[in-house]
This record gives C-alpha cells, structure tokens and sequence, in this order.
C-alpha cells in the first residue's frame, strides 16, 4: 500500500473508532490500539506535509458531540493533552519546556480514565455542565450532572468560575451493574470510562443517579475575582470549596523526581478503586503556562504519559467452566499466578467455545495474559513454540457442571447455556424473573428481597414462594410484620394469573411474552400443552422450530417437571384465562408508535389481542393499521410510503367499542 493509501485507511479507521468511543460509547479496540494507530498517521502526516487535510483525525480535539442533548459553546476550549509513550518522550517535552521559559515544577497527577466535563458556578451556584464534545462544543448534560454525588451544588464562597473536571466510574460500581446486567441477560458495560459516559448520556437522569458516578476535579477554566500563581494553588482552592481534586498528585522539581513517581503509580495502579490509564504532567506555573500557550490542538505545558497494556507470559494450569446467572457457561483459565497491572492473576476468562477454539488454547500452554480495560484478565494468545507434547484439548461439558441438566446452545449464538429449572447457579434470576412485573407480577419482591430469602435458605426455586410463612419473612432485616403480610398477599394473588404469565415466567430460553400468549390460548392449560408435539408445535403461527424445540426440550426435564408439580400443588393456576371477546381484528395486524393520550403500549396490545389481532414492532406491507400517537417517528413516515392507514386513538376506541357483529 502506497502513502497516500495508508493515511486514506488510518483516517477511515480512527474515524470510525471516534465514533464508536466518543458517541456510541461502544468501542471495538483498546487505547493503546488507537494510540498506535494515531501515533503512525501523524508521523506519516509529518513526513508528507502534501497530504495534510484539515478534516483529519489528528487535527480535531477528541471528541464528537451526540445530537440527543443542546449544544454548550465553551468558554475556554477544553484541549485534549499531547501522548508521550517513553520517559525519552518525556524528557524531550521537558527540554522545550525550560528552553522557553527555564525551570519550573511539575505537577504529577494520576489520568483519571472517564469523560471530560465542565461545571460552571454563578455566585456559588452550580448552574450548568457540559461534556467536552470537540473541545468547542460540548453536550448540555446539567441534570445529569446533578445526579453526581460528588459534584458540590454550592460552594464555600460565592465565586463564579467553570471547573473543569473528569466523571469516572469507581470499578466497583461497574461489576455491580454487570452483575445486574447478567441477571437480565444484557450485554456487559465494556469498561469503566465508556460505562460512565454513556451513564452521563441517559436522557433519564434517574439512571444516571442509579450508577452512582464520581468526579475528580483538575483544573479551573476560568474565574472572577479570583488570581492563582500556581496550577497546585487553584487545586487548593478547589478543594476548600468542596470539590475532590487529582488524588495525591506531586509537585516534582525534575524529570529525577518525575519519572520515579510515573513508575510508582503503575505498579500500584490495579489496587486504586477507580481507572487510570496513564500520568499527567503539568507545568505548575501559570504564568509560564501563558508564555508556553497551545497549538491547535494541545498545550505545550503538559503532556500525558500513557501506560500501554501490561502483558505477561503464564502457564494455563486448567480449565474450569463457571455457570452464571443466566445460565450461561463460560470457560475460564486457572493460571500459574502473575503480577498484572499492581494485583496478582490467577485467573482469565475464555469467554465461550469458540474462542478457545480459534485461539487454539490448551490445558498446559504458555500464554499471553492482559488485563483488559484494565479490570478483567483475559488471554490475548498462545506462545506456540512453548507448547509441551502432551498440551490437552479442552471440551466443553455436555451437561450443566452444577446441576446436571442439559446443555444447550442455540444456532448463531456462541453462548451454552444450561437449560435446568432449578438449577442452583440460576436462582437468583430465576426467581427474580419469575416474580417480575411481565411475568408473575409479585410486587415487593425484587432483587434484594430475593436474595435475603436465598441466604436465608427460606427458598430455593421460585415454587418456594408459595411455602414461606409470615413468621419467618417478618424475621428478616428490613421486613417485619406488616411487610411480610403484604409480600404474602401479593404472592397469593399471582396464583391466580393467566397462564400466559406463569410460562414468561419460567424463564424459558426463547419463549417471550408474545410466544406465552400464544401458547396460552392456543392450548388453554399446561397439560395440555405438555403433551404438545415439536410438529403441532411449528404449526402455530408466530412459534417457529427454535421456540418450539427449547420448549419441549425445557418441560421434558426433570427439574422443569419437579417444578411444575410444586406450583401445581401449591395451587398455582396453570389454564388460560383470557377470552377472545370476538375475531374482529383477527388476521390484522397493528403497529404502535408515538404516546397514546390515555392507553399505554401494553393496555392498546392487550385490546388488539383479545379481539384475536395481533401487534408488530416494525412496519411492513402487511401492516393492517398504524396506530399513532403523539411523537410518532420514522414509523408514522414508513406507513405514510407504504400506503398502510393511520389511526389515532379515537379512532381505535370507536373500532372497539362498536356493537358486536
């Protein structure tokens, strides 16, 4: 590939990462790969100066600005930091450093891996915040802010200045959400930094308050009536008025002191509770900050040494196959232990079959292991001149290494998962998804609920429920007498739901609410449905051969049976309720978009339903009506080019409440 071609392709590449990073908070490589990769074009952009372009990644400030949120110009640009990769770099920016104004103190501070903001006061006041966007234009992010406990409201003193600071996410809180995330079978947070700024970008600040985010504030933009001498000065300043600054930052005379200290934070930076992924080193003066100024896109008086991703090489001691709580089984390393990143690793995750597969990882290899995101030790590859003769071939199990039940792994999916009704593993989101407001509809009984039962050994699987006594539930922290007689009553009641609900709840691998509602009416009981074939099965409209297979496969187990028949003698309900009131919507099938002035979604759906039509998600030609209400977007405009009619509320009352045919 000729120059010109590869400046063309890294400038596709990191333009398509920027947005993956900075918008979707979704990114598919790490730091160190995009440093690299931006390192390479502006040393290639240097040497042919021909091939500049002002739309190139190397001369834009970081970040891109999303849409959902109201523009914030800057007062002051909040510059992005120049990357330095060795102490060699770092030496040469001290050298132009005192050659333009001679000696100066440094200020050593940790680089708090998170998303930039700027906090603005007046009189004290905190009045707006903004994410750092391009550097000129940021995102109005203000309510969202409010949401971060560390963000003082108002100050000591009535000053008005704009703070510029970093919102992080303590490494903690993200492996409580990624628990949280695993019990509802969602996608993990990737790590620390995107985790909290896609926090920082909900547009319910509720969410945001729920993630519990944190901020270190480094550095003030602006101020009225105010002078500091010195950038460690204003950080005291800072500080009394509330604000948490750099933690434990140092004031270094030379790069003798400097580089000693950048050595000492990466050695320890695994036992810090929040993510770092380099060091910051200013120049303390401000005065001679002003003298050094910026370029177009950094300021010539600080620089950013970035750690690059530690690796190190162990021995795969064996393979062991943890079961999550979604039923997942995940293969994961059991290493020599090895020093990573300030903690020692025993331990990496494999993620599933395929990548061990691909890898070509044995029981007995060398490996090569990296902390990924700094948090999770994962295996990069295999050192294959290393590899003994008698390296083992690992196989996944076929049956679930903590109950024994089967397992399952469905087509285009690289997960296995075990398929057990009460399989110790699963019980926790089991009971949780069974008692859930789709599902069995039990209120107050939601995670921490569950979990106190669980410890308590009050119950085991989701049949247990309706075997606890009030005496025992009174007992526990936070309950008492008047809460346990509720929780009892709430499990009473959902004995007598639909059977469409009992089925969701199961927790049936590809059984959704739509496909229960189906089976429910089609069978009209449970033991009917037991005796269902895969044939009559895939016959039914809207249940195809996946649905129907983990079904039969799911009530044909022991567990699932054993379970059933607890529920059947605690008296739980297991026949369908719902009646079709007549066929009228029947073979039509309706879309919903936009807010419906006095019907929610779920209200509008069941009413379709019980007049034996049926909703969509998407609009096609088959689209019988658009039902639209306020807000209504791309789906009103794809029913308007397709010709489908598009009905408002009343219109739809006054289809259901005409007189029976």
């Amino acid at each position: 590939m000729d120059t010109a071609g590869e400046i063309y392709e890294l400038r596709e590449k990191l333009n398509y990462h920027n947005l993956k990073y900075y918008v979707d908070d979704a990114p598919e490589i790490e730091d160190y790969e995009y440093d690299a990769m931006m390192r390479r074009l502006r040393e290639l952009e240097q040497l042919h100066p021909e091939l500049y372009s002002a739309d190139s990644p190397t001369q834009k400030v970081g970040g891109l600005r999303a849409s959902k949120f109201s523009p914030v110009v800057h007062d002051v640009p909040m510059e992005s930091l120049q990357d330095v990769f060795s102490f060699d770099e770092l030496s040469a920016f001290d050298t132009r450093v005192r050659s333009a104004v001679g000696d100066v103190l440094y200020v050593v501070e940790k680089k708090i891996d998170g998303l930039s903001v700027a906090l603005h006061y007046q009189n004290g006041e905190f009045i707006k915040g903004a994410t750092r966007g391009d550097g000129l234009v940021g995102e109005d992010v203000t309510e969202n802010l409010k949401m971060v406990g560390d963000i003082p409201k108002k100050l000591k003193d009535p000053v008005s200045m704009v703070v510029r600071g970093e919102v992080y996410m303590p490494k903690a809180e993200l492996l409580r959400i990624n628990a949280e995330r695993e019990l509802e079978d969602k996608p993990p947070l990737a790590n620390p930094r995107n985790a909290a700024a896609g926090s920082l970008r909900q547009l319910d600040p509720r969410i945001v308050k729920s993630r519990r985010l944190k901020i270190f504030c480094f550095n003030i933009q602006k101020i009225e009536d105010r002078a500091f001498s010195t950038h460690s000065e204003s950080l005291q300043f800072l500080k009394e008025q509330g604000f948490p600054v750099s933690p434990s930052y140092k004031i270094a005379q030379t790069m003798d002191e400097v580089f000693p200290e950048i050595k000492r934070i990466d050695e320890t930076r695994g036992e810090l509770p929040f993510e770092i992924d380099g060091v910051v080193v200013k120049v303390d003066s401000l005065s001679a900050r002003k003298t050094l100024g910026s370029t177009s896109k950094f300021p010539r008086w600080a620089a950013a040494f970035k750690f690059p991703p530690e690796i190190k090489e162990t021995k795969l001691l064996d393979i062991a196959v943890n079961v999550g709580r979604t039923g997942v089984l995940t293969p994961n390393a059991v290493l020599s232990p090895v020093r990573l990143s300030g903690t020692t690793v025993s331990k990496a995750t494999l993620h599933n079959r395929d990548n061990i597969i691909q890898k070509d990882i044995r029981i007995g290899d060398t490996v090569r292991v990296r902390k990924a995101g700094e948090i999770i030790p994962e295996i990069l590859d295999v050192v294959l001149e290393k590899r003994p003769p008698d390296a083992k071939v690992f196989s996944m199990p076929e049956t679930c290494p903590v109950c024994g039940a089967k397992v399952q792994k469905d087509p285009g999916e690289a997960a296995e998962r075990c398929t057990g009704a009460e399989c110790p593993a699963q019980q926790l989101r089991n009971i949780v998804h069974f008692a859930a407001r789709d599902a069995m509809d039990i209120e107050g009984l939601g995670i921490a609920v569950v979990e106190l039962l669980l410890n308590e050994d009050l119950i085991k699987s989701a049949a247990d429920l309706y075997y606890l006594n009030a005496q025992d539930i009174a007992a526990l922290p936070r309950m008492g007498e008047k809460s346990a007689s509720n929780l009892l009553g709430q499990i009473e009641n959902s004995k007598q739901n639909d059977l469409s609900r009992l089925l969701y709840g199961f927790g049936i691998r590809n059984v959704g609410q739509k496909a229960a509602k189906v089976l429910s009416r089609r069978f009209g009981s449970l033991s009917r449905l037991m005796e269902a074939t895969l044939d009559e099965l895939v016959g039914i409209k809207d249940i195809g051969e996946i649905t129907a297979s983990s079904l039969l496969s799911w009530l044909s187990s022991d567990q699932s049976q054993h379970l059933i028949g607890r529920l059947r003698d605690a008296g739980v309900s297991m026949v369908s309720k719902e009646e079709v009131r007549d066929n009228r919507f029947g073979g039509l099938t309706f879309v919903l978009t936009g807010t419906l002035p006095t019907y929610t979604r779920d209200e509008a759906t069941e009413i379709i339903e019980s007049f034996g039509g049926k909703t969509s998600s998407s609009v096609s030609k088959k689209t019988s009506y658009v039902l639209a209400g306020e807000d209504a977007g791309s789906k009103l405009r794809k029913a308007g080019e397709l010709g489908v009619p598009v009905i408002n509320e009343e219109e739809f009352r006054k289809m259901i409440i005409q007189e029976e045919p």
